[in-house]
């Protein structure tokens, strides 16, 4: 999984409450069990007409937004159906962080193991995000997970907590397989212990 250190990027601000996983990513694209290729898909039912025309009024079709790399959103972001598809889909697009005033459990937790950094701030602190988002290409927050802060364009800086093992593993770029991972010696230790003990489960 990619580290998540610092992030310097465009924020496309995206205010609906309520965004949930179907919106994220469509109930018609969940038929791939690959990583890859979904973010076309992101958002697919705002971003596109029936003929699959970019609508130019939705926001990651907009020039400034097209390479944002973090989401301002509202209340409740990725409420719904529990698809890991969800952030597959952000991640491919190129979205590493999502910042809302709560998020639902499944999806946030499903963040961690994709390498993207779901923070909670106030009601206040989202305002004031927003409106730093609403600038266009000028909507450069940056985001530093080692010190826990998000620096707007003006220089205002926020505080937001973390679960500090989330933390580590983001920062370290450890998803569940790559935690395993670092057990490695002490599962080939105890197999071969197991292999000594126990020759008659070797088959």
């Amino acid at each position: 999984m990619e580290k998540f250190v610092k992030l310097d990027g465009v924020a496309a601000p995206m205010p609906l409450v309520n965004i949930d996983t179907d919106m994220i990513i469509p109930k018609q694209y969940l038929k791939t069990i690959q990583r890859a290729g979904l973010g076309k898909n992101l958002f697919a039912e705002m971003r596109y007409d029936n003929d699959g025309n970019e609508l130019e009024e939705f926001v990651l079709n907009q020039p400034q937004y097209r390479s944002a790399q973090i989401l301002v959103a509202g209340d409740n972001f990725g409420c719904g159906s529990s698809r890991e598809h969800a952030p597959w889909a952000l991640a491919d697009f190129g979205i590493r962080c999502v910042i809302s005033t709560s998020f639902a459990d499944i999806f946030y937790n499903n963040c961690f193991k994709n390498g993207i950094l779901p923070i909670r701030v106030s009601q206040e602190e989202l305002d004031k995000l927003m409106d730093d988002a609403g600038r266009g290409s000028n909507a450069v927050l940056s985001v530093d997970l080692e010190a826990q802060e998000i620096k707007g364009p003006d220089g205002g800086t926020i505080s937001f907590e973390i679960d500090p093992f989330r933390k580590h593993c983001l920062l370290n770029g450890l998803d569940e397989v790559g935690l395993t991972m670092q057990k490695a010696d002490k599962v080939d230790n105890f197999e071969a212990m197991q292999k000594l003990s126990q020759p008659w489960l070797q088959s």
